[in-house]
């Protein structure tokens, strides 16, 4: 399945990392989703899946049916589903999430604030831009340095 650069994207970030096996049962529940997935009885051109055990990015490529409504109401009800059977918060957006050595770690507004503050949040580190719309923006602008970040305009008063 291939999916044009202006297919939409939208990114949900967890505020812990899923298990393994939750990253396995979560998938399926996605795959099973998005095998389903309609917009006004038209099959969506459509995928999900669960990255670094703290995103779930779901994509759509509009080019033989456009999402709704109706077919965001659903997968927002997936997102509540999944929210629940594994207690976790999919929807917090002052939740933030970097990286170091490689390693995604998920922090809240403050304790982020408080990293920047004291230089543990760099210029170079890797931050998660969850504001993405389209797989281009995804792929290119999702993993950013803090300095070409929404970030650095935030938290530029610590800075």
């Amino acid at each position: 399945m291939s999916f044009s650069p202006q297919s939409k994207v939208w990114v949900y970030q967890s505020n812990r990392p899923f298990t393994d096996n939750e990253v396995t049962s979560i998938q399926q529940k996605l795959n099973d989703f998005t095998a389903q997935w309609k917009a006004h009885g038209h099959q969506l051109n459509a995928k999900a899946e669960v990255l670094h055990h703290f995103f779930i990015v779901f994509t759509v490529d509009e080019a033989s049916a456009g999402v709704t409504g109706c077919s965001i109401d659903s997968s927002v009800r997936i997102m509540k589903e999944i929210e629940q059977e594994y207690k976790v918060d999919l929807f917090d957006r002052f939740n933030m999430a970097y990286k170091v050595d490689g390693k995604v770690i998920v922090t809240n507004k403050e304790d982020f604030e408080t990293l920047v503050s004291i230089k543990k949040v760099g210029p170079k580190t890797v931050v998660f831009n969850n504001l993405v719309q389209t797989l281009d923006e995804f792929q290119n602008k999702w993993e950013v340095p803090f300095e070409q970040s929404w970030h650095s305009k935030v938290f530029a008063h610590l800075l």
